[in-house]
């Protein structure tokens, strides 16, 4: 009798639930601009909505009890939210000067950072292979922004190299909130979630305007969008998947986010990219999966792959990206999104 269908089923659910997750975060960009709230009000409001949300959802479930947290674990987990709420703060600025689609595609070069981040502070070896995606990344992201020398002296343009320089910020951000969260072991991705997102409120406090919110009357619906459905809902999906998918499929489909959101911003505000601009965007892509995927350049040699670390759990943005280090790490949740 063929067990067939009770060993794919799983890695099928698993699909389809990673793919909702990414169509999801694919939708970030809308709420946070529809909302009409200052960036750093946003994210103060999805950590606070978040919270909540993923709060009673790890109590419904137990996953309190036996929680595995030591004073270091919450201290790192601490940490890496520091720069995940800050990775929103400028991901999110960097949608209202530039574009959905150049943010996330500049922010999606994420892994590259993780990479270079392991190999300063771990003397993480980067071999010639992964010194030549970076290279094939590093021109994928110079046609994306879609800039020369020139615009630097040009001072209509300032804001537009502000908004590239966001981006690539909250990349950076997400880069080191992975590289620290990787080190939180033994600990549910969903608590580790929270307490990065129950951190945010009070650091978010002094960059917050109440002021700003009286009369926004039904677009606080945008607001609470963000906890419930990009923060709670989409991180419960994405963590399910993980544990059903081998690295090479999470890898791929992380690649629905930023297909959805150049989609939403090209449909909703209308925005389009140049034919350079968007000659980059398979750069960055094959770079991305080359780096996940251990590619190499030159005649393929037949090897024994090696079992895929577990992707780290990083409160995502943008991203919840959920983030990518030399393996299934870009898929921690950061997201970005």
């Amino acid at each position: 009798m063929s067990t067939e269908p009770s060993t794919t089923n799983p890695e099928l659910k698993g699909a389809v639930e990673l793919t909702l997750a990414m169509v999801l975060s694919g939708t970030l960009g809308i709420f946070v601009i529809e909302s009409g709230a200052s960036p750093f009000n946003v994210v103060f409001f999805r950590c606070v909505f978040g919270t909540v949300a993923l709060g009673l959802y790890c109590l419904v479930r137990g996953f309190f009890k036996n929680h595995g947290f030591t004073p270091k674990k919450l201290g790192l987990a601490a940490l890496g939210g520091v720069f995940i709420v800050f990775n929103w703060a400028f991901l999110f600025e960097s949608y209202e000067s530039t574009s959905i689609t150049v943010a996330t595609v500049v922010y999606h070069t994420q892994p590259f950072y993780v990479m270079m981040l392991g190999a300063l502070l771990f003397r993480d070896k980067i071999t010639a292979a992964k010194l030549g995606w970076l290279v094939v990344a590093f021109g994928g992201l110079i046609l994306v922004a879609g800039i020369s020398l020139s615009d630097f002296q040009d001072s209509g343009k300032s804001g537009y190299l502000t908004g590239l320089g966001q981006a690539l910020l909250a990349a950076v951000f997400y880069a080191f909130a992975t590289v620290i969260t990787k080190r939180v072991t033994g600990v549910r991705p969903h608590l580790v979630a929270l307490v990065q997102v129950l951190l945010g409120i009070p650091l978010l406090l002094p960059f917050t305007s109440f002021g700003e919110m009286s009369g926004m009357g039904g677009d606080w619906g945008w607001l609470v969008g963000l906890g419930l459905i990009h923060t709670c809902l989409m991180y419960v999906l994405m963590y399910s998947s993980y544990q059903k998918l081998p690295t090479s499929k999470i890898a791929v489909l992380a690649f629905i986010y930023p297909a959805v959101a150049m989609l939403c911003d090209w449909s909703v505000y209308g925005h389009r990219i140049s034919l350079l601009q968007a000659l980059g965007i398979p750069l960055i892509v094959a770079a991305s999966l080359g780096i996940n995927l251990g590619w190499k350049f030159g005649p393929r040699r037949t090897e024994t792959a090696a079992p895929a670390p577990a992707p780290a759990p990083a409160a995502a943005a943008a991203q919840p990206l959920a983030a990518q280090a030399a393996g299934a790490d870009k898929i921690t949740i950061g997201e970005s999104r």
